[in-house]
């Protein structure tokens, strides 16, 4: 009874996220993850002060077989270099009460796991979902193994209002058009 009500209040990317996290597709799959990916992003103008942030905790899940991945972070530990930054990033432009979470659900296309022996580049390509809003996005990862780990590096931007992030009239000029987002993640095989 419980895990219907929890079902029912979850939104349907946070469902997708919890399937991929929760199922094998079949028995030849290997699933590989992390929960301590490093996702970036810098949304400087040049001559005010740099706003940037970092955060070491995104969980990501990468069936191999497929290349199908997703990844989770929790938008408040994105972690800035000035405490009244962070604060209102969280309160007045994410609204991080109401949407705690980014998501990013996609697809390695063409992913091959036995064909990488140096840096092999894949298309990636999926949905991102940020305050409830969802977004596609289409870019180029770098994909390497490293003693046994996958390690999964990639860049692409967003516009604030892609998302509906207001900013004040105040602030506008300090803030870029365009968010550039990083991430790499190294991802071990769950056994």
């Amino acid at each position: 009874m419980e895990i219907r009500w929890l079902l029912r209040k979850l939104d349907l990317m946070n469902k997708i996220f919890l399937l991929l996290l929760f199922t094998t597709f079949n028995l030849v799959s290997q699933t590989y993850l992390t929960r301590t990916g490093s996702t970036e992003f810098k949304a400087s103008v040049d001559a005010f002060e740099p706003i940037k942030a970092s955060n070491n905790s995104t969980t990501v899940i990468l069936k191999t077989n497929s290349g199908n991945l997703a990844a989770q972070l929790f938008i408040t530990a994105f972690k800035f270099k000035v405490a009244l930054m962070q604060e209102h990033f969280n309160e007045n432009y994410m609204d991080t009460n109401e949407y705690p979470k980014a998501i990013f659900i996609g697809n390695l296309n063409n992913f091959n796991l036995s064909k990488i022996s140096e840096v092999k580049q894949y298309s990636l390509s999926g949905k991102l979902m940020i305050r409830g809003i969802e977004k596609e996005i289409s870019t180029i990862a770098n994909v390497n193994l490293d003693d046994e780990k996958i390690i999964i590096s990639a860049t692409f931007s967003v516009s604030p209002q892609d998302f509906n992030i207001k900013i004040p009239y105040a602030v506008r000029k300090k803030i870029a058009n365009k968010i550039n987002i990083s991430l790499k993640y190294e991802l071990t095989e769950k056994k």
